[in-house]
This record gives structure tokens, C-alpha cells and sequence, in this order.
């Protein structure tokens, strides 16, 4: 294996006393599109968002946020990549309440890995398959990501764009040993050959953690697969997210990867924050139920079939 857990560009940000620090909740809105772009004939990728009511963390719910970009040809990667939402979100869920938000992302992930596993194990026409998966937690303004593969989670504050998650691939292992630049990593003959991916072996490499920043209102979360990165530079992205709506960024970023070749599936999630009304800071401070999943009110889909 190539790929060696290093520190993100996102810890390079001003730790922030979190647990001296009162935190507000938040109204996160969310949006999510994917596309199967210019040349594939299926969506291997699947993305969505939901909130889990959780009383013990003091603001009434957790926003999960997850996109995963399968891989293993016609049916196998979009079953890994369905698969890997349906099992992590259920997973967290079932663990919300416990206090180490880390090692309960980090346990949804393995169990989803050895589901995708077993089941490409059992059955030839799965043989193979795999999915990356990266997501992002928010509760209160806290967020928490896990993360395996190329897909990737960026925050977009103080007018900057900082990435969240770190590439497990050939070429960014090559990044880190010095051997090649970033310049260099970004027209690299093997920049897609991938070191680390769920369900393509029994165990996993998951990277967790806490992010260092607090998510205040106007923040943006971005989640997407390499169908638009592959595409669109940190800088654009950043350009994008510093102007209009949610809906607006998400149909620009689906619109520019497929004008510029879309020879991916384009999937990409964005969330904003935002405060909340007096009343309803009072009415997340109250008991809630014990916690259940549901979709986000707020998710817009685009071409559902993987979602």
C-alpha cells in the first residue's frame, strides 16, 4: 500500500478550544445533484444527506453528509457505492448518542467494507467491486469527517477554501514523499490509480477526525467525487462557492465537468450554514426522540437513480 495517513491541509487552520467554547446549533440547507455525464451509460456514484435527531449532543440533531464513487464496472459499482451510504448512514444512526463521534464513524465504515466485501466475494458479477466514501458530520458548529479514497470534502471560510480530506492515491503518496508537486500531480499519467478503497480488501484504512474550525453562519461544506475535480481546480471551485446560491453552484459544477469532457459521473453535495430562529434554538435545547433517520427536508436531487 502506497497510501500513508498524513496530516490534511485543514489542520494547517487555528485550532479552536472547542470544549471551552459555547457553540450554537446551526440551519444547515443542503443540496445534491449527480450526473452521469457525457460518456457513461451508468451512475456508479450515490450521494445524500440526512438528519439524525441525537439528544445527547445538546442541539437536537447531526447533519451526515456522504458521497461515495464506485467503481468495478455495470451494476457492481453502483451496488458498492448504495451499499456504502445505506450502511454508514444506518450504522451512525444506531450510534449517534455515544460521545466519540470519531470511532463511531470510523466503525460504520468497517462495517460497510465488510458488507461490500462479502458480498463482491460471494457473487462474480460484484467481483471486484469497491467505492470510495467520504463524509462529514456537523453537530452544532462542530464537524467531524471520515474518509477512503479520492473523494473529497472541503470547507469554504473566511472567503479561503481549504480541503478537508487527502487523496489515497499513487500520485498524492508521490506528493508527500516529495517525489513529484502538486502541479505536477495534477496532469499525471496514474493520478486516478487508487490506494485505498472500500470493500476491495477485508480491512480498511479510514481516515477520521475532528475538524479544527468552527462552522459559522454563511460556512460552506463541499463534498464531491473526482468527476468534477478531476475537471475543476481547487481555485474554480473556490470561485463558485464564493458567489450565488447553493442550486446555482451545484448546476455550474454539474454543467462545467460535463462541457469540459465528463467522461465521469459528476456528483457533488453542498451544504451552507445558517442561523437559526429564536424559537427554534429553544426548541432544539429540548428532549427529543431517541434517534431515527430521515432525509434532510432540505435535499434537492438531479437524476435520482443514485441517490
Amino acid at each position: 500500500m502506497f497510501w500513508k495517513k498524513k496530516k490534511t491541509q485543514l489542520q494547517s487552520l487555528e485550532d479552536t478550544a472547542h470544549d471551552n467554547t459555547l457553540q450554537r446549533p446551526l440551519n444547515i440547507k443542503v443540496v445534491v445533484k449527480t450526473d452521469l455525464g457525457m460518456v457513461r451509460t451508468n451512475n456508479e456514484d450515490a450521494a445524500s444527506s440526512f438528519t439524525i435527531p441525537d439528544k445527547t449532543s445538546g442541539y437536537g440533531k447531526t447533519y451526515l453528509l456522504i458521497v461515495a464513487d464506485g467503481m468495478g464496472g455495470h451494476l457492481a459499482g453502483e451496488v458498492a457505492s448504495k451499499l456504502a451510504v445505506e450502511t454508514i448512514s444506518e450504522e451512525y444512526s444506531k450510534r449517534a448518542g455515544e460521545s466519540n463521534k470519531e470511532e463511531v464513524l470510523q466503525h460504520a465504515f468497517y462495517v460497510a467494507n465488510k458488507k461490500i466485501f462479502e458480498l463482491a466475494s460471494a457473487n462474480e458479477q460484484y467481483r471486484g467491486m469497491g467505492t470510495t466514501c467520504t463524509v462529514l458530520v456537523v453537530i452544532g458548529q462542530t464537524v467531524y469527517y471520515a474518509h477512503a479514497g479520492d473523494s473529497r470534502a472541503y470547507v469554504y471560510k473566511n472567503k479561503s477554501l481549504t480541503r478537508i480530506t487527502e487523496d489515497h492515491t499513487y500520485v498524492q503518496a508521490l506528493v508527500n514523499s516529495g517525489d513529484i508537486t502538486e502541479a505536477e500531480a495534477e496532469s499525471h499519467p496514474q493520478r486516478n490509480i487508487l490506494t485505498n478503497a472500500m470493500g476491495t480488501k477485508p480491512t480498511l484504512d479510514v481516515d477520521t477526525g475532528r475538524c479544527k474550525f468552527l462552522l459559522e453562519p454563511n460556512d460552506r461544506l463541499l463534498l464531491c467525487s473526482d468527476g468534477l475535480t478531476g475537471y475543476l481546480s481547487d481555485d474554480e471551485l473556490l470561485a463558485v462557492l464564493s458567489n450565488g446560491s447553493l442550486y446555482e453552484g451545484a448546476d455550474y459544477f454539474i454543467a462545467e465537468a460535463r462541457k469540459r469532457g465528463g467522461l465521469d459521473n459528476i456528483t457533488v453535495v453542498m451544504a451552507e450554514a445558517g442561523e437559526l430562529a429564536e424559537e427554534e434554538i429553544l426548541k432544539y435545547t429540548r428532549e427529543v426522540d431517541v434517534p431515527k433517520l430521515t432525509r434532510d427536508a432540505d435535499l434537492l436531487t438531479s437524476n435520482k437513480n443514485d441517490l
